[in-house]
């Protein structure tokens, strides 16, 4: 299994390939399109994330000791967002996702590329993300 960084390092890499944003854009169009359906039982207004203008569905389970999370969106370019985060978090503990600084979103230039209503929703979904990492640790201590 990789690391957190070592899984931002390699998104970096995949990114930097591309000099231009619409092929930038394109290739987190493409991960979208790679992210599984979420299954229809878990797209609840629980699951839904406050703060998106699209919408945007994150499921999060505990195994072994694990967070794997699942999500999905309505929106092409906001799903490869959610793709990207759940590449990188998902299958790690609840330690690792709390301690972990994501400078993949700034390194690739995320950030500064997405509206600010899409970078809003960014930084709730990562919140989510931790949150229920928190949740996790919490029942678990």
């Amino acid at each position: 299994m990789k690391t957190i960084n070592e899984i931002q390092d390699e998104i970096i890499g995949d990114f930097s390939v591309f000099d231009d944003w619409m092929d930038k854009y394109a290739l987190l169009i493409e991960l979208g399109n790679d992210l599984p359906p979420l299954d229809p039982k878990y797209k609840t207004n629980n699951n839904l994330i406050e703060g998106c203008q699209s919408r945007v569905w994150l499921q999060a389970d505990l195994k072994d000791g694990k967070i794997i999370y699942q999500g999905e969106s309505d929106a092409v370019i906001v799903k490869g967002i959610v793709s990207l985060l759940i590449k990188t978090l998902s299958g790690h503990t609840p330690d690792e996702i709390l301690s972990t600084d994501l400078y993949f979103i700034d390194k690739i230039g995320l950030k500064e590329h997405l509206s600010p209503t899409r970078s809003n929703g960014l930084v709730a979904m990562l919140k989510q993300m931790k949150l229920y990492a928190m949740a996790f640790k919490m029942k678990g201590s």
